[in-house]
């Protein structure tokens, strides 16, 4: 190796330990579940991490904290977290990741809809600019996730602003987005989907009570927990 080149190396190793280190995948994870609470403008707290991860409050302690020394989120007097610029950016790039390559999976792909979630967050990790950008040209300039959340960058709007489980009775309602709690769990992706509940669907809401959400098309039936509809988001016909 010459001077110049080990000068070169030396320095690359020097800026890498001296710099500021970069969030985790686990780290990662959870910015993503931030800004898509703050999409909604949802108070963002512990406990609400905690529920949508699945984990004991100290294990959402132990990460929120990570976050805050790395500069990433910030935390006020009620202890409701919000990002900082930095950690904006960072977590609005992976959610645009995330969901180019759910449309690039089901798109391209042709994975069902049950595993695009597990496997883009598997990908994501790994993705680099190139491959990100190669990705893009190949979905185009697609608007949402196969799901109907939007792309950042492609579209800031969030389509549908009426929660299925509080669409009144005797109304057309039309399927708009399926909320990201839901993509946590193939199963209930699986029965979304399989119920024919995706962006675009149209359905009278024929009742609409206490006990869950029926729904009515091409004259059939389907019966929906009020848990399932309030993952489901749309609008009014």
């Amino acid at each position: 190796m010459s001077r110049s080149t080990e000068s070169k190396a030396t320095s690359l190793r020097r800026r890498h330990l001296t710099g500021k280190p970069g969030p985790t995948n686990k780290e990662s994870e959870y910015l993503e579940v931030i800004y898509y609470l703050s999409a909604r403008n949802e108070p963002v707290i512990a406990a609400r991490l905690a529920k949508w991860m699945g984990v004991q409050p100290p294990t959402v302690t132990h990460i929120v904290k990570q976050l805050e020394e790395k500069e990433l989120i910030r935390r006020d007097n009620k202890n409701e977290i919000s990002f900082t610029p930095e950690g904006f950016q960072l977590a609005e790039a992976m959610v645009r990741r995330h969901r180019i390559l759910e449309r690039f999976l089901v798109d391209i792909m042709q994975i069902p809809w049950e595993h695009i979630h597990d496997e883009a967050v598997r990908l994501e990790h790994a993705l680099s600019p190139l491959m990100e950008a190669r990705i893009s040209e190949l979905v185009g300039e697609s608007k949402t996730c196969p799901h109907g959340n939007p792309i950042p960058g492609n579209s800031d709007f969030f389509p549908g602003d009426v929660r299925l489980d509080q669409a009144p009775s005797d109304r057309y309602f039309i399927v708009q987005r399926i909320v990201e709690e839901a993509e946590e769990d193939s199963n209930l992706i699986r029965y979304i989907q399989t119920n024919g509940l995706v962006p675009g669907a149209r359905f009278l809401v024929s009742d609409n009570s206490t006990f869950g959400v029926t729904l009515a098309c091409e004259n059939k039936s389907i019966s929906i927990s009020s848990e399932i509809a309030a993952f489901i988001w749309g609008d009014l016909d």
